[in-house]
């Protein structure tokens, strides 16, 4: 198994490949890493740590050929290998691509995964690292070309189907995404769509979502548009244009970033065009869909807008369409025309899924293994 994991900068990409690899390990898989920065950067000395992209391009190239052809060696004495690289760089040379197709050629990977994360966080850790030089539409657009271009490599390479994008998320829950696509091929894809930004303010019903995506991620190897929520920042933006404020300051205890206003309101088309897009790749890169579509507080239908045309896309893709309605009033005919089965509840729906051999035997156990 070989597999290229890509990403924009600012991602912290390492520390997450190194979670892979330890919950591999732990799960009884031996999976050997490789980076290409760390390769680049043990055989230019010289360079001072993350300076290396302003090299100029010609020795930065022929650098990455030197390196690559020691990752292609590894990848003949070791069974499984993650490489670690990029597919693009937009620096002060502008944007350059981070490979080379020959020996992309030569290794033919088996899966691509382009990793991705919410823009404040790849803020928040650029300028950590004295990164300053860039802004909110700026991380945007990387995180765009950094997609495109690992898509038209995989299928230039390796032809369609073999490229999946990915969050870090926040927890351990994408990790375990990551060993499944390598290692248990046999467990069903599934995207699972949920109501999102209309309920940020109804407790119960975030902890029954919850709930419900951790019982999904037990039984499936998932993709959840969860894992990456940017919506909030538009709130965030308008909220502050109003009051007046230049800047303002979100993010967890120690990971607190100030983000400039005219930024935030720079990119509210963006968030919104962005999560179309990427929400229909997850669907795409999925055998089913799972939604739950709650009852709100007066036992209205949580079904919102983004739900609905989930639902559809699917359909339309092709996938299996599978809904859990939990409120009192029937479905209507475009929820049931579209859907391969609707279930009640959650518990209903995994039985289903064990009943039918949706579910692979060992996928009862824990999520974490």
């Amino acid at each position: 198994m070989r597999v290229v994991v890509t990403g924009q900068v600012g991602l912290d990409k390492k520390a997450f490949v190194g979670r892979v690899s330890a919950l591999a390990s732990r799960q009884g898989f031996e999976l050997t890493t490789s980076s290409v920065g760390d390769l680049m950067y043990a055989e230019a000395p010289d360079v001072m740590p993350g300076r290396i992209l302003d090299l100029p391009l010609s020795r930065l190239n022929s650098l990455r050929r030197s390196v690559f052809k020691d990752v292609l060696a590894i990848c003949r004495d070791q069974p499984n290998v993650l490489v670690n690289t990029h597919a693009t760089f937009r620096w002060r040379h502008g944007l350059f691509s981070a490979f080379d197709h020959d020996l992309m050629d030569e290794l033919n990977a088996d899966l691509y995964l382009v990793m991705v994360d919410n823009v404040d966080r790849i803020h928040h850790r650029l300028v950590r690292d004295g990164h300053r030089d860039h802004t909110l539409k700026d991380i945007m657009v990387w995180r765009e070309e950094e997609i495109l271009a690992t898509e038209l490599l995989s299928q230039i390479v390796r032809g369609h189907g073999c490229c999946y994008i990915m969050a870090v998320g926040t927890d351990e829950s994408t990790a375990q995404t990551v060993v499944d696509l390598l290692f248990r091929p046999q467990k069903k894809k599934a995207y699972i769509s949920f109501p999102m930004s209309h309920v940020t303010d109804m407790p119960d019903l975030l902890t029954e979502i919850d709930c419900f995506r951790r019982e999904l991620k037990r039984c499936f190897t998932c993709f959840d548009p969860g894992d990456l929520e940017e919506k909030y920042l538009t709130t965030l933006a308008l909220d502050a244009a109003q009051k007046g404020l230049r800047s303002v300051e979100t993010g967890p205890p120690g990971q607190k970033v100030t983000l400039d206003t005219a930024q935030l309101l720079d990119i509210i088309a963006d968030i919104d065009g962005q999560i179309y897009a990427r929400d229909f790749k997850l669907i795409d890169q999925a055998d089913m869909i799972v939604s739950l579509v709650p009852a709100l507080p007066d036992g209205r239908p949580g079904l919102s807008s983004g739900v609905e045309r989930e639902l559809q896309h699917a359909h339309e893709a092709t996938r299996e369409v599978f809904v859990i309605w939990k409120p009192q009033a029937e479905p209507s005919p475009f929820v049931t025309e579209t859907a391969t089965k609707v279930f009640g509840s959650t518990n209903e729906a995994i039985q289903y899924f064990h009943d039918n051999e949706y579910i692979p035997a060992e996928s009862s156990g824990t999520l974490f293994g």
